[in-house]
């Protein structure tokens, strides 16, 4: 569960890791310079919301439980902010009621894959099968019959990958807020995580968080909160009718 924060080369088959330069005291932070903003922007991938309203749309992956989705979901409810969970098949096969419950109180359930592949090397078929499987696990656990948000697996897209899940009826969601939270061998404190995700803050942002961090089930209450005092409103990606890049 790796997602790089800094692009990478382009691979020989035009694969990008996902990358951005970060925001700095309230500047919106950019793609321009990452070599891949046009095939974003063509395929109508979410970068950013809408820049000049203060919204915010939060966002987890989650490719396996280690203890602290509940928690989260328990701040979520307790403060009534409306999040996304970009889920994986082992997830969905492993944490079945906690997916319920996503649904239940008012998420939205993403699309993460299947098996976590990199989807810019397997054909389009498999693309498809990936997909597939995870939209009709969660259709049969829950009341979303309907999947349209994805997450490509470790921010590895191409062209061909963007095109492909958008004919399926995706929206692919990047983001403009994240940090390194993923490796469970190096959590910091809720304090840090609290730090980094408000240092990065502005308009029409989009959270990642990944679920397994201690660190981020700790600050999250902390950050929504300040986040609201500053006039922020948080949002489900069904509102986010404007796109920036």
């Amino acid at each position: 569960m790796i997602f790089p924060l800094q692009t990478e080369a382009a691979s020989p088959g035009g694969a990008h890791h996902f990358g951005f330069k970060k925001s700095k005291n309230g500047q919106l932070p950019s793609i321009d310079q990452e070599g891949f903003k046009d095939i974003v922007q063509k395929h109508g991938a979410i970068f950013l919301g809408d820049t000049t309203q203060k919204e915010l749309y939060l966002t987890f992956d989650n490719g396996y439980e280690n203890g602290f989705t509940p928690k989260i979901l328990d701040i979520l409810k307790e403060k009534q902010v409306p999040a996304a969970f970009f889920v994986t098949g082992h997830f969905v096969k492993d944490q079945p009621d906690l997916v319920k419950r996503m649904v239940s109180e008012g998420h939205v359930v993403g699309n993460h894959s299947w098996s976590h592949p990199d989807m810019t090397r397997i054909s389009k078929e498999q693309i498809q099968t990936e997909l597939d499987k995870v939209k009709e696990k969660v259709a049969e656990l829950t009341e979303q019959k309907e999947m349209s948000f994805l997450r490509p697996p470790r921010g590895i897209f191409s062209d061909r990958m963007l095109g492909v899940s958008k004919e399926l009826g995706y929206t692919n969601v990047f983001w403009s807020v994240a940090y390194k939270d993923w490796d469970v061998n190096d959590q910091r404190g809720g304090g840090y995580a609290y730090e980094k995700v408000m240092s990065q803050l502005h308009p029409g942002a989009v959270i990642l968080l990944h679920s397994i961090s201690s660190d981020n089930a700790a600050a999250l209450g902390r950050i929504i909160d300040e986040a609201r005092q500053q006039g922020y409103e948080f949002k489900s990606l069904h509102q986010l009718t404007v796109k920036n890049y």
